[in-house]
């Protein structure tokens, strides 16, 4: 007697939102990994809060004097400055990082699994938002214990962190193209640092106006510096005028652009592997 089976299907459904919390998955998997890899290297710690409290104590109590600044007192003028330069110094480990993943072939083993390719610059742009946002905070417990005296509001201080956190985004996007870029994990580091200097031609450390025409010009007027008096503003309490729509406008417009060129360029180099 010859038994007839009918054939039954073991493909599972997908549902409509499966794509999007796999892709979810990945990326906080993802960003577990990079948070490890900071909590397990010293000198990332030391980058992220030894050097950025070194730099507020030489400037405000070697060069503070020196500086005039108005109504505002320097270490209230100066912290703000301090932040930003330490997100530059924090976002050169992403470009590392970045490029020893490309090099060391973890990327070619995530391609061999069903997962969101792009996760992996996700994965570290969240761990240099989440890691600069630590650095931030012991930045101003130190400046409190150094003399800032903040006059903002609780929505200043949410609007002054939303800010922040716009520029760390935006910046750890252009340091993981730096990182695709570069050929060697020290050539990466390289490549990154005159990120680290961009704040001192503006207004991070002094006043513009201190400056030689030409320097100040740039300085009045480059992204960073809006950054910085938009951030200054709002934690000391003063009218920032149009310093703050200036800010967004100009790093959400660099965000807009560095993603997709970013995203094209990690495809590119993942298919030529």
């Amino acid at each position: 007697m010859t038994t007839t089976t009918t054939p039954v299907s073991v493909t599972t459904p997908v549902t409509r939102g499966a794509p999007l919390s796999w892709a979810l998955t990945d990326a906080r998997v993802l960003i577990g990994r990079s948070l490890r890899h900071i909590t397990r290297s010293p000198e990332q710690m030391m980058v992220m809060l030894f050097l950025p409290v070194m730099q507020l104590l030489i400037f405000r109590y070697l060069f503070g004097g020196a500086v005039a600044t108005g109504d505002v007192t320097y270490v209230n003028y100066v912290l703000s400055g301090i932040i930003v330069i330490s997100v530059m110094f924090n976002v050169t480990s992403t470009s590392v990082a970045v490029c020893n993943d490309m090099l060391e072939g973890i990327v070619e083993r995530f391609r061999s699994m069903p997962m969101l390719s792009s996760a992996v610059l996700i994965g570290h742009v969240a761990a240099a938002l989440l890691r600069n946002g630590v650095s931030i905070g012991v930045m101003v417990g130190a400046g409190l214990l150094v003399g800032f005296r903040p006059e903002a509001g609780f929505v200043d201080w949410l609007a002054a962190l939303g800010l922040l956190a716009l520029f760390v985004v935006a910046v750890s996007w252009l340091a993981a193209m730096i990182g695709l870029v570069a050929k060697t994990v020290e050539g990466a580091g390289g490549l990154a640092m005159p990120l680290v200097f961009v704040p001192y031609l503006g207004s991070a450390i002094v006043p513009p106006s201190t400056m030689p025409e030409v320097l100040r010009v740039i300085a009045e007027n480059q992204p960073v510096s809006v950054m910085v008096d938009a951030v200054r503003g709002l934690f000391v309490g003063v009218p920032i005028g149009n310093t703050g729509w200036l800010a967004v406008a100009w790093w959400a417009g660099i965000l807009l652009v560095l993603v997709p060129v970013t995203g094209r360029l990690f495809r590119r180099k993942v298919a030529q592997r």
